[in-house]
């Protein structure tokens, strides 16, 4: 794996299972980590895992990204406990699957909220940390479906459509700063979400893939970890699909 040893990474929804994955990947890899969501049980559980792989710091948050004030005090909170934040994963989101014709507006708002809103007020926080020294990685976490849209999505393809344009915007203007920001676009992985599909959603899934599987939480902590790297200082403002050829854009 890359190496980002005495990187310091925050990562958000880290009690979930892509979440989870990215922040043992980035700890195999040598950084220090501070996992964040509101599931304050289920991060200790994660960070007490993690703490094996190695002598690396890994820290734990909670945070409900919902509440204006505590998105914006985030970055600050993780700082406070491993120092100045070199790697930021929004990777936090929600879903409020329902037909178009039959969504509320809170629905919409709720799902922007969190998915869109949320990202931008930490890309924030976190681009004024990164900017005085020259360096950063943001990583934003989208979809396929942000791409290709979806039916019963129109919220969450929204958030993540929104997202990758967000994404491109603030690479354009904090390049000459040696700050990236980049997008990873998962397809169908095989997760507690995937779970809650039936069978007949699942191959479904299954006849659009030409691997013919469903990807892994590990797959996508890996691309996580090779835009963190040096090895990534070239590419920005790009949106990495994660889906077994499910899109070819």
């Amino acid at each position: 794996m890359f190496s980002l040893a005495e990187y310091k990474v925050l990562v958000t929804g880290g009690s979930g299972a892509i979440g989870r994955s990215i922040a043992k990947a980035m700890i195999s890899c040598g950084a220090d980590v501070v996992i964040s969501g509101t599931r304050i049980d289920a991060l200790n559980g994660v960070a007490s895992e993690i703490k094996s792989i190695s002598g690396r710091y890994v820290g734990v948050v909670r945070c409900d990204l919902s509440n204006h004030d505590e998105a914006k005090g985030l970055v600050k909170s993780a700082e406070d406990l491993m120092g100045p934040i070199d790697v930021l994963i929004n990777n936090a989101g929600i879903n409020k699957d329902i037909l178009f014709s039959r969504m509320a507006d809170e629905d919409f708002d709720t799902v922007l909220n969190l998915n869109l809103r949320t990202v931008f007020t930490l890309m924030q926080s976190a681009v004024l940390s990164m900017a005085p020294r020259r360096f950063g990685r943001i990583i934003n976490m989208t979809s396929v479906v942000g791409l290709t849209g979806n039916i019963g999505q129109a919220n969450y393809c929204a958030s993540k459509a929104g997202m990758i344009g967000l994404s491109k915007a603030v690479a354009l203007e904090y390049a000459k700063r040696n700050i990236t920001v980049n997008c990873v676009a998962p397809g169908a992985i095989a997760s507690p979400m995937i779970d809650q599909l039936s069978d007949q959603a699942k191959d479904r899934f299954l006849a659009k893939i030409p691997m013919g599987r469903l990807g892994t939480t590990d797959d996508v902590a890996a691309v996580c970890c090779f835009l963190a790297s040096k090895e990534a200082s070239y590419i920005t403002g790009q949106t990495i699909q994660v889906n077994g050829g499910m899109l070819m854009p």
